[in-house]
C-alpha cells in the first residue's frame, strides 16, 4: 500500500466515523459507497462489494465503541432498549453476515439499496413532540423493538453495515424515542450488532485486514469527536442531516444498481 492509498482510506474512515459519532450510526451508510467508488476514482485498485462489506463490519465495531464511550454520561443510554434490540440484532446480523458469502455482489448491493431506501422514507415522516419526553420517562413496545431489530440485523449483516441507519428511523418514528437518546442507544445497539456481522465476515474470509486496520485507527480518533459535536447540535438539525445523508446514499446506490 502506498501513502496516497493509505491516506485515502484513513480520510474515508475519519469522515464516516465522525458522522457515526454525531448521528448515532455505524458510519457504513457513508463509508460503504465511499470505499466502493473513491479509490478507483483516484486511480487505486477497486475493492469488491464483499471486501467493502467486510472492512465496514470491522470498522463499525471500533467506531461505535468510541461513540458509546463519549455518550456514557448524562442518561442518554436506555439500557432496556439496548438489551431488547441489541440481542435481537446480534442474532440477525450473525445470520446475515455468515449467509452473505452465498450472495452475489449485485445481491449485496441490492439489499443495501433497499435498506437505505426504506430508511430514507422513514426519516421524512414527521416526528412531533418526541424530544419533549423526559429521558427517565421514555417507554416503548418491547416486542416490536425486538422483532424489527431482528429483521434489520439480518439485512444489515449481509452488507456489513450494522443497521444503525435503519435503527435510528425505527427508534424515532415507530418507538418514539427522543433524538439524543436514540443517537446514544443506537450506537450501543450497533456495537452489539457489529459483533455478529464482524464474526460472520471474518470466519468466511471477507475482510482485507490492511485497509481495515487503517479504518479502525481513524474510527477511534474521529468517533468521539463526532459524539461531542452531536451533543451540542440542535436535534432538528441532527435529524435533517441524517435524513439527507441516507437519501443521498440511497440515490447513489440505486443509480449503480439500475
Amino acid at each position: 500500500m502506498d501513502f496516497g492509498f493509505i491516506l485515502t482510506i484513513f480520510l474515508i474512515g475519519f469522515i464516516g466515523s465522525f458522522i457515526s459519532g454525531m448521528l448515532g450510526i455505524g458510519g457504513s451508510i457513508i463509508k460503504y459507497p465511499m470505499l466502493l467508488y473513491i479509490p478507483p476514482m483516484l486511480g487505486f485498485a477497486a475493492f469488491t462489494a464483499h471486501e467493502v462489506s467486510g472492512i465496514s463490519a470491522v470498522q463499525v465495531f471500533f467506531a461505535t465503541i468510541g461513540g458509546v464511550w463519549a455518550y456514557r454520561k448524562g442518561g442518554y443510554l436506555n439500557k432496556s432498549l439496548i438489551a431488547y434490540m441489541g440481542v435481537s440484532i446480534l442474532i440477525g446480523s450473525f445470520l446475515g453476515g455468515y449467509g452473505s458469502k452465498l450472495m452475489s455482489e449485485g445481491g449485496i448491493n441490492l439489499i443495501y439499496g433497499l435498506l437505505a431506501l426504506i430508511a430514507a422514507v422513514m426519516m421524512f415522516i414527521p416526528k412531533k413532540g418526541i424530544d419533549d419526553i423526559p429521558l427517565d420517562q421514555v417507554k416503548f413496545n418491547k416486542w416490536i423493538a425486538a422483532i424489527l431489530s431482528l429483521i434489520v440485523g439480518i439485512g444489515a449483516g449481509i452488507v456489513g453495515a450494522a443497521g444503525a441507519f435503519l435503527l435510528v428511523p425505527i427508534m424515532l418514528v415507530v418507538l418514539k424515542i427522543p433524538t439524543r437518546m436514540t443517537i446514544a442507544s443506537s450506537l450501543a445497539i450497533t456495537l452489539i450488532s457489529s459483533i455478529g456481522a464482524t464474526v460472520g465476515k471474518v470466519t468466511t474470509g471477507q475482510v482485507d485486514y490492511g485497509p481495515a486496520a487503517i479504518m479502525v485507527v481513524a474510527s477511534l480518533i474521529a468517533s468521539p469527536l463526532g459524539a461531542m459535536a452531536g451533543k451540542k447540535m440542535n436535534t432538528k438539525i441532527l435529524q435533517v442531516i441524517l435524513a439527507l445523508l441516507i437519501l443521498a446514499t440511497a440515490i447513489n446506490i440505486w443509480k449503480d444498481i439500475l
